[in-house]
């Protein structure tokens, strides 16, 4: 007993001491937002996400970053759901050099990059219809290697290696995996400029991230690649951002066929609190793509964001959506969005 309570002692006296600590640093965050919208000539109400994002330093070579999140699961009607958007594992090369290992945001577009899930940070209420649609593929599973403000342009690169589409989180369904790189520049303060690739082989049959593209058995195999760009400018009360992707999916019995996704924001800061903005969508598919099939649309979105604080954030919109085909929609929506 007189040595059990002697060890007892010397362990306690190193955690104080700092000597052994599990987790360096961690953080755990969370975001959430409620809405109220007007659509149809009826008012609604909803619960938007809640987002829980956890990071963790464990020591000065590997740190960890987490991101799950709860919503309403519109299938069911009655259920929530809870979605793992990201588990990543970051391993420090040397200097500004990384590799990363796990469940990614694709860093194939500057939006599916940069905003994720907390939507008190989104520069509008809702993700541009590029991304709505699901045109690029929102999540990856694999390994990268990243390099970040390098020269003085402050240089930054990833290249992944992943599982490719129509895969699940746990195995590739096939043989091949997906490659994506993309390059960025912040030569100034406030400035980016991106452009990034994307190529995987789809096998046949396959159903598409998130189930919105076409499926079925008789979905032949096809090539994807996806050509990206996009310029952003923050500063001097200035938000200015404008991104594109053409697609274009190489079908061996039927050719080949691209679309395009696009958007452009822009907002000033009137007031140090009050910011308007607006917005410019558009989706243009290939009516001949079987991948896609979806119905070529653009919107137009005006609007304005109230900061009571970061993390803390009223924002008020209109939109008008004017599909090829079917009627034009209106909607104005209000979102109240936190981080905690």
């Amino acid at each position: 007993m007189k040595y059990l309570k002697l060890a007892s002692a010397v362990l306690l006296t190193i955690l104080l001491s700092g000597k052994i600590c599990p987790a360096q640093d961690t953080k755990i965050m969370g975001f959430v937002d409620v809405l109220s919208f007007y659509k149809d000539d009826k008012l609604n109400f909803a619960f938007g996400e809640q987002d829980l994002f956890i990071t963790s330093e464990l020591n000065d070579k590997i740190s960890f970053l987490g991101e799950t999140v709860f919503k309403f699961d519109a299938e069911s009607g009655t259920n929530f759901s809870l979605s793992v958007e990201r588990i990543v594992i970051k391993y420090n090369l040397k200097g500004n050099h990384y590799l990363l290992l796990g469940k990614h945001h694709t860093p194939i577009n500057y939006w599916n990059d940069s905003y994720h899930h907390g939507r008190v940070l989104f520069p509008n209420i809702y993700r541009p219809l590029l991304f709505q649609d699901f045109m690029i593929p929102l999540h990856t599973t694999g390994i990268s290697i990243q390099g970040l403000n390098l020269t003085k342009l402050n240089f930054g690169y990833d290249v992944m290696i992943g599982n490719g589409i129509g895969s699940g989180d746990l195995a590739d369904n096939d043989d091949n995996k997906s490659i994506t790189a993309a390059v960025h520049i912040k030569p100034f303060d406030g400035f980016r400029a991106g452009a990034s690739f994307y190529y995987d082989k789809v096998s046949a049959g396959v159903e598409g991230h998130h189930g919105s593209h076409s499926t079925g058995d008789d979905l032949p195999a096809f090539t994807q690649m996806i050509y990206s760009g996009s310029l952003s400018y923050f500063k001097n009360n200035l938000e200015l951002l404008g991104e594109g992707s053409m697609v274009t999916n190489d079908f061996d019995s039927t050719g080949s066929y691209s679309s395009f996704g696009s958007y452009v924001h822009a907002g000033y800061r009137v007031t140090p609190k009050i910011i308007p903005y607006v917005r410019y969508d558009l989706v243009d598919y290939d009516e001949k793509d079987m991948w896609f099939g979806g119905n070529s649309r653009q919107s137009f979105i005006v609007g304005a964001r109230y900061e009571f604080s970061y993390l803390a954030v009223l924002k008020g919109e209109f939109q008008q959506t004017m599909p090829e085909i079917g009627d034009d929609s209106n909607m104005i929506t209000l979102q109240f969005a936190i981080g905690f």
